[in-house]
């Protein structure tokens, strides 16, 4: 009898042992409360749904703590693991490729090409990438890491992932949740500097509707912009290449089932996997450090900084146009690259102020003129460093 008692004393420590509960740590709990935020963010607030929903849940996949080193291949840590294999993707800078293939595809750049210096704002939105960069060098940082951080502020989740993977993997987890956070706050961050940064008469412009662009023009600008953006940063090419494929699949017209496949179920898995498997990274064991916290800071200021830009910018260029050409700054804020959040923003504020001055397809020109702007801004980084 006494044996039988031991045996099942023995028995339920072992149970005990291998359950999460002694392995908690008020660092999962912070992490599990970031997931249930991400979550509701996302369902109460409609927050960039399809990025949080699968972030959110896999943070709390990530912190259900249990026996390190058990051999047990549950972590994303893990050798072996499941979710270490699909973390793969992530660390080789496979998904953002995939990611951008999808974006080209559903990306329509006609009134970029209706009106070329609006490009212009997108790359001036660039600026918050290297003001972060800077920052983060002030405060210690590494200059790769530095240099990945920065990226943050292109607003471009995808992009942030493979500059991370390439220059500091062990921060990719950090920097891909910030980057996605701060693509999900946008219409939360954005609006108060447009608003500061311009004036009632500012705000009250009307462009010129953009002009008609031939199917010549749509076919010719992937091969021509590909090839041009390449020759510049050869170390992009992974991002633009797959950017210009998408987007000839598209204005090709023969290649619809492609177009579909690559804007659709393609990228829909795809977003599934690298949110799902970044939202996991960040195990409270590996990822709450003051490193991380401090990554979320400087991303607030680098997309702070590239909404300044795009928008001051704007401004500028004003300044050398003829009255009847001049731009409505409040498009300047869509030079970051998140399509098409930050231009639906642009259109939100304008309306604020003339509810008949639509905005949007303006706007639409510097946004995916950033989602470019960013591409070529990671390729110009990753030839400083990888060399």
């Amino acid at each position: 009898m006494e044996q039988l008692f031991e045996f099942m004393v023995h028995g339920f420590d072992q149970f005990f042992k291998y359950t999460a509960f002694p392995h908690f740590t008020i660092g999962h709990l912070i992490m599990i409360s970031v997931a249930l935020a991400f979550i509701y963010l996302a369902i109460a607030k409609d927050y960039e749904p399809l990025l949080l929903v699968p972030i959110g849940f896999g943070i709390l996949i990530g912190n259900i703590p249990f026996l390190e080193g058990a051999n047990l291949q549950i972590g994303i840590y893990e050798p072996g693991s499941v979710m270490s294999y699909l973390y793969f993707g992530v660390l080789k800078g496979i998904y953002p490729p995939l990611i951008f293939l999808g974006i080209g595809a559903m990306t329509d750049f006609s009134t970029l090409l209706s009106n070329p210096k609006l490009l212009l704002l997108g790359a001036a939105a660039q600026l918050g990438i290297f003001g972060a960069y800077m920052i983060a060098l002030v405060l210690g940082y590494l200059p790769e890491q530095a240099a990945a951080i920065g990226i943050i502020g292109g607003a471009d989740g995808p992009t942030a992932i493979f500059l991370a993977s390439k220059l500091a993997p062990e921060l990719v987890g950090a920097i891909a949740v910030s980057a996605y956070s701060y693509m999900a706050l946008v219409p939360v961050i954005q609006p108060p500097i447009m608003k500061l940064l311009t004036t009632d008469k500012e705000r009250l412009i009307r462009m010129k509707p953009p002009r008609s662009v031939s199917r010549l023009e749509k076919v010719l600008f992937p091969i021509v912009g590909l090839i041009l953006t390449t020759l510049i940063t050869p170390s992009a090419m992974p991002l633009l290449g797959m950017l210009f494929f998408g987007n000839i699949l598209k204005e090709s017209g023969v290649t619809k089932r492609l177009a579909d496949t690559a804007k659709g179920s393609l990228i829909d898995i795809v977003t599934i996997l690298i949110g799902l498997t970044v939202g996991a990274s960040t195990q409270a064991t590996t990822f709450l450090t003051a490193k991380s916290v401090g990554i979320f800071a400087l991303g607030a200021v680098s997309f702070m900084v590239a909404t300044f830009g795009g928008v001051m910018f704007a401004k500028f260029m004003n300044l050398f146009l003829k009255e009847g050409n001049k731009i409505n700054p409040l498009i300047g804020n869509a030079g970051v690259s998140a399509v098409p959040d930050s231009a639906r923003v642009s259109q939100v504020v304008g309306l604020q102020y003339d509810k008949t001055n639509h905005l949007l397809m303006h706007a639409m020109a510097p946004n995916v003129a950033g989602v470019i702007g960013s591409a070529v801004a990671a390729g110009i980084l990753l030839s400083f460093f990888m060399g």
